[in-house]
């Protein structure tokens, strides 16, 4: 029987920075003897807002595990930018290019900051580097059943040349394997874990992430909203529907840092949106 963990190049690695693709690079070196084929690559596609402890996980990955990780950055004009940990984006500059380049805000219906400076972005990155054909392993666990369905019926994912692979959902690893892992590992994401739930991941107050959540965030530090609140008010395309909001179906950033600063939630938000291309 085939190892799902044993990529064919040319391939990359899609590592987000957290827990469950962090686990996935680990199987994939363990199924390649601890060494990457040279056609086979790790990247990280950074927006500029995530938590300084992903960045940190990212790195200690490929100090510890020796693999090379490849960090990348979207530029204006649909450009693509090779940085490092040390001279990586960490005030949301790529995202604040794709935003301006738009000149509207994405939203639950228009998720192009995920298309843009993840997919997108790796993409450009594979074809510079003489690969424009490759699959792509993604971190979507057996437990994720509705995204797991929706690549494999569309393993291109719109981008032609790419064949989008889930090793961990074909293996049926699930959230509970990938908490046991880190339980076990000597080293772990510094960021609290509630039952396989990384609640700081990914942007650090991304609109996906429902308003209860986000509320809490800010009262944990709330400077965190203070990139949010200028994207909102940077827009100047009225035209454009929802186009100076992140979310039309709650209040902006401005007024949720001040629920969770000064008076409290002011209703039960019920609002989060998991499906997104991110992954944990």
């Amino acid at each position: 029987m085939r190892d799902p963990f044993r990529i064919e190049g040319p391939a990359c690695i899609s590592f987000s920075g957290g827990r469950t693709s962090g686990y996935m690079l680990w199987r994939i070196l363990q199924a390649h003897g601890g060494t990457l084929p040279d056609d086979v690559v790790v990247v990280f596609a950074n927006t500029g807002k995530e938590m300084p402890e992903t960045l940190d996980f990212v790195q200690e990955c490929s100090d510890r595990w020796s693999v090379p990780i490849t960090w990348l950055e979207y530029r204006s004009k649909a450009q693509f930018e090779v940085v490092s940990y040390d001279t990586a984006s960490r005030d949301g500059e790529p995202f604040a290019a794709v935003i301006k380049d738009r000149n509207f805000l994405p939203n639950p219906v228009a998720r192009f900051c995920t298309a843009e400076m993840k997919i997108k972005t790796i993409m450009r990155y594979m074809r510079s580097a003489g690969m424009p054909e490759y699959q792509c392993a993604v971190g979507l666990r057996a437990d994720e059943q509705r995204r797991v369905a929706k690549v494999r019926a569309d393993p291109s994912g719109g981008s032609g040349g790419v064949d989008r692979v889930v090793p961990l959902a074909d293996s049926g690893i699930s959230v509970a394997d990938i908490s046991e892992f880190w339980m076990r590992n000597s080293f772990d994401l510094r960021l609290p874990n509630h039952n396989g739930k990384t609640a700081h991941g990914n942007c650090d107050l991304c609109f996906l992430k429902g308003g209860a959540q986000i509320l809490s965030l800010i009262r944990e530090s709330p400077s965190r909203a203070t990139w949010w609140i200028k994207m909102e008010k940077s827009i100047t395309n009225a035209s454009v529907v929802n186009g100076g909001m992140f979310r039309s179906d709650r209040p902006g950033y401005a007024e949720m840092h001040r629920m969770a600063t000064h008076h409290g939630e002011l209703f039960d938000f019920d609002d989060a949106l998991q499906d997104c291309a991110c992954t944990d």
